[in-house]
């Protein structure tokens, strides 16, 4: 069978959409290994061209023949048909169009509807356009991926698409995330960007629907003195969460890291005490894998599909109360047959997270497409 897929992020975003393009097609790549996986991209990141994806010796990069200008909704096409391509998997929201009018089957992977649940966070042209290729795909995909149950109710709820057409399948994280850091690269890594010896840690990107204001809020009530460090991408939001941390005084306590690179990550996380993610809505929240994965505690938030991600051992909170979030810090820093407990029963948890085993259920959904 030859597999083609929506490259994009995967031959370019170094996170979120990207690690996610990266992780399904290595997997499938690896756990059935007979197939043939095409990998369809306008362009390649120099940074990720590296990457093992790329080398193993069933997949294949595959860049325009002709021109890049609307390749991806149009053009693209003729070369999956050139290519002999069973069927094609959109790994982000989005399918050529008029793929339904050739021989090629089609399932798209839908992440989230944020844009229609929480429109204030998009601009106007930005969801409009979300909108129009998500609900396109939706409709004309023989079968669609949902990344959490909280997804799947929104596709059915907004869309108006049958349930019977959507399979739930978990996300998993990068194999990094999964093994043990040396200590040497742990000191390494701890020099490099000055971490404290113990600190509670934040990864995504700092924009409003993420909620980093929450936990310094919270921090100004809590009764703990461990400092925060928060990974990620700075927007115009941090000017906000900025001026609520000079409300409170808080300035020796908040490092903010904005270029941690992929390799070093691991080495954050495994360096943290307590990991906290009290996100407005996720359509699943990679992030609490790759904590739970690092044996680190989870704090997140109620309201979207966290629960989901960080089973039922981790402790969700209201994203709306600081007093909430700031008692469950200090129950979960100054209690550590808790954290303990945490860490074990979260980490049995996400094996149903599991590179095999997310490889088989999407491999199965492929079956179903094909009929």
């Amino acid at each position: 069978m030859n597999i083609g897929f929506d490259g994009k992020r995967a031959a370019n975003n170094l996170t979120g959409l990207g690690n996610y393009s990266r992780f399904i097609i290595e997997s499938l790549a690896k756990t059935f290994p007979e197939q043939q996986y095409f990998i369809y991209s306008p362009k390649v990141n120099e940074k990720l061209r590296h990457l093992s994806l790329f080398s193993l010796p069933n997949t294949k990069l595959e860049l325009p023949q002709a021109s890049k200008f609307l390749w991806r909704v149009l053009g693209i096409k003729k070369q999956l048909q050139a290519d002999k391509i069973d069927i094609f998997h959109g790994l982000s929201h989005e399918i050529p169009y008029g793929l339904q009018q050739t021989n090629i089957k089609s399932v798209v992977t839908i992440h989230d509807l944020i844009f229609l649940r929480k429109p204030h966070y998009y601009k106007f042209i930005d969801r409009k356009i979300y909108e129009w290729k998500s609900c396109y795909a939706c409709q004309n995909a023989n079968r669609i991926i949902a990344i959490s149950e909280r997804t799947k109710l929104d596709i059915v709820e907004l869309y108006q698409i049958s349930p019977e057409k959507i399979d739930v399948v978990y996300q998993g994280c990068d194999e990094t995330f999964k093994a043990k850091t040396t200590s040497q690269k742990l000191q390494e890594v701890k020099k490099r960007y000055q971490l404290p010896d113990e600190f509670m840690l934040s990864v995504g990107t700092i924009e409003e629907r993420k909620n980093l204001n929450l936990v310094i809020e919270a921090l100004a009530q809590a009764k703990t003195s461990v400092p925060l460090v928060v990974v990620g991408k700075p927007t115009s939001y941090l000017d906000k969460v900025k001026l609520t941390i000079v409300k409170h005084g808080l300035q020796h306590r908040v490092l903010f890291l904005h270029n941690v690179t992929f390799e070093d990550l691991p080495a954050v996380y495994q360096s943290a005490s307590l990991f906290v993610y009290p996100s407005f809505y996720e359509g699943f929240g990679i992030p609490i894998i790759e904590a739970i994965h690092s044996s680190l505690p989870v704090i997140a938030a109620t309201g979207s599909c966290l629960e989901e991600a960080g089973g039922p051992h981790s402790t969700y909170v209201s994203p709306t109360e600081p007093g909430e979030l700031a008692q469950a810090i200090d129950r979960v820093l100054e209690d550590s047959s808790l954290r303990n407990n945490m860490v074990s029963e979260s980490i049995a948890y996400v094996e149903k997270f599991d590179n095999n085993l997310v490889a088989e259920q999407v491999m199965a959904c492929y079956k179903k497409a094909l009929g």
